[in-house]
C-alpha cells in the first residue's frame, strides 16, 4: 500500500488513468479502464503464427486467397487458379488442415515464383542489353522503353531532378 501512495505522488495522474498493483487495481472516479491481454490458451501444441508456402511465410489471419498473393508471381487470378485446382474453401489459413497445407505447398510449386521468377527476369533483360535492342539501350540509360514520353514524367526512372547550369529562361 504504501508502494502505490508513493509512486502516486512521483507520478502525475489524470483522471482518467488508473494504477495496478498486485492484483487489486485503484481507480480514479470516472476513469477508463481497459481489459488486459490474458495468455494464449495453450492445448499443448506450439502455436504457428505463419504459414510457409514457397519459401514465404504468409500470413495467418487472412484468407488463403489474399495470403497468396504475398508469394512474388502469384496475384489475384493465380491465388483463385490455384483455390479452383484444387477445390479449396477459401477460408482463413490458419484453419487449413495438414492435407490442406500439404496440397496447398505442392499446388503453389508447380509455378514459376519468387527467386526463380527473379532471376528469370533479370536474365531476359541482360540478353536485351547484350544484344543491344532498342529496349535493352533504354534499361542500360534507366529510361523508360515501353514508348513513354520522357519531357515532363517518368520521374521513377530517370531519378531526382537535376538542373543545368547556364540555362536560363527566355525573356520576354
Amino acid at each position: 500500500m504504501a508502494s502505490v501512495s508513493m509512486a502516486s505522488s512521483l507520478l502525475p495522474l489524470s483522471s482518467s488513468l488508473s494504477i495496478a498493483s498486485r492484483g487489486s487495481s485503484f481507480s480514479c472516479p470516472g476513469s477508463v479502464s481497459f481489459p488486459t491481454p490474458s495468455p494464449p490458451s495453450k492445448r499443448g501444441a506450439l502455436t504457428i503464427r505463419c504459414v510457409r508456402v514457397g519459401g514465404v511465410e504468409i500470413p495467418n489471419n487472412k484468407r488463403v486467397e489474399f495470403s497468396l498473393r504475398y508469394i512474388h508471381g502469384i496475384g489475384r487470378v493465380r491465388a483463385r487458379q490455384i483455390l479452383c485446382d484444387l477445390s479449396l474453401e477459401n477460408k482463413v489459413t490458419k484453419d487449413l488442415s495438414d492435407e490442406e497445407l500439404i496440397s496447398l505447398r505442392d499446388e503453389v510449386s508447380k509455378y514459376m515464383i519468387e527467386g526463380d521468377l527473379k532471376r528469370f527476369n533479370r536474365l531476359a533483360i541482360e540478353r536485351l542489353k547484350e544484344i543491344r535492342c532498342y529496349r535493352g539501350i533504354r534499361h542500360e540509360m534507366g529510361l523508360p522503353c515501353r514508348g513513354q514520353r520522357t519531357k515532363n514524367n517518368c520521374r521513377t526512372l530517370k531519378g531526382k531532378k537535376v538542373s543545368v547550369a547556364g540555362k536560363k529562361k527566355a525573356s520576354r
